[in-house]
């Protein structure tokens, strides 16, 4: 059974990733595709397979059921494992990189209950772990580099300006029904909880922070009670305020995703319905496709 399939930066490559404990690298030639490279290594089922962006080469980060985090580098048309972490005590569900403008960051989810953040920088890997949900974390995902509102108001009003540093923060959702959010913390060199966001019932299966830079801030989550809660904020009105809309399903669901754009959200059921939503006018989010095999 085939877990995950992503595709690089530039839509060339296709990596999937399987139950058989191996990924494959696939070309992308037009309507074709082909097979290039299968790597091995991992010693159980992989979940999910993540490309680093460009700008750091052709990256390529794995995860799977043995708790181990391998990251793949191709150079010179061979692909080597350059990078093995495998200091979680339990399945490793997803990794995700962060935006390349923070720098070379991997942020890990384990059932294990625990976080890790590899960084590879001055050539070598750094890594740090800490505890997140106490019954396991099933996603992660990083908000955008940049506060909404920072391409118009050059720094003012609370937004950082296009010439600050970039943020590094991320989003978590548990095993514990909850929604975190941790930041980076520069005197103490760690990411920090800052925001606990509670609503829903059961597992939250899924977290996904909209990559908009526009005015507000958005978080999907979705959850084994059967809703998908979309989180807003306005940083600019009032930080670390986040009101919630409730979207009701007949189903579980397992995965958000935004739109590049970030005005799009999909949401996917276990009933194998795809549905797409939009933020009306008046704020309320209507569903505007449902895709079914």
């Amino acid at each position: 059974m085939i877990h995950d399939a992503v595709l690089d930066y530039y839509g060339r490559r296709l990596a999937t990733c399987s139950s058989d404990r191996t990924i494959k690298i696939y070309e992308i030639e037009g309507d074709t595709h082909r097979l290039t490279e299968t790597l091995k290594g991992h010693e159980g089922a992989v979940w999910c397979v993540s490309w680093a962006h460009p700008k750091y080469g052709n990256i390529l980060a794995s995860a799977g059921y043995d708790g181990k985090i391998f990251v793949w580098r191709e150079q010179g048309g061979q692909w080597q494992k350059v990078f093995d972490f495998a200091l979680h005590t339990a399945s490793v569900n997803i990794v995700s990189w962060s935006p390349h403008e923070t720098g070379c960051l991997l942020a890990c989810a384990s059932s294990d209950g625990s976080v890790s953040v590899l960084e590879f920088k001055d050539n070598s890997w750094e890594h740090q772990i800490f505890p997140a949900h106490g019954i396991g974390v099933n996603a992660v995902s990083w908000a955008p580099a940049f506060s909404p509102g920072a391409l118009f108001n050059g720094g003012g009003g609370g937004g950082a300006g296009p010439n600050s540093a970039p943020i590094r923060r991320f989003v978590t959702g548990g095993s514990d029904n909850l929604v975190k959010i941790w930041d980076w913390q520069p005197d103490s060199k760690t990411y920090q909880p800052t925001l606990e966001l509670s609503g829903h019932s059961d597992w939250v299966r899924d977290v996904a922070w909209a990559p908009t830079v526009l005015q507000k801030s958005y978080i999907a989550s979705a959850s084994q009670d059967k809703t998908v809660r979309i989180w807003t904020s306005d940083p600019l009105r009032s930080p670390n305020v986040w009101e919630s809309a409730v979207l009701h399903f007949e189903a579980v669901l397992w995965r958000v995703s935004w739109s590049l754009s970030g005005n799009v959200l999909a949401v996917s059921a276990g009933d194998n319905k795809v549905t797409l939503w939009k933020e009306a006018i008046r704020g309320e989010w209507e569903c505007v496709k449902t895709i079914e095999e």
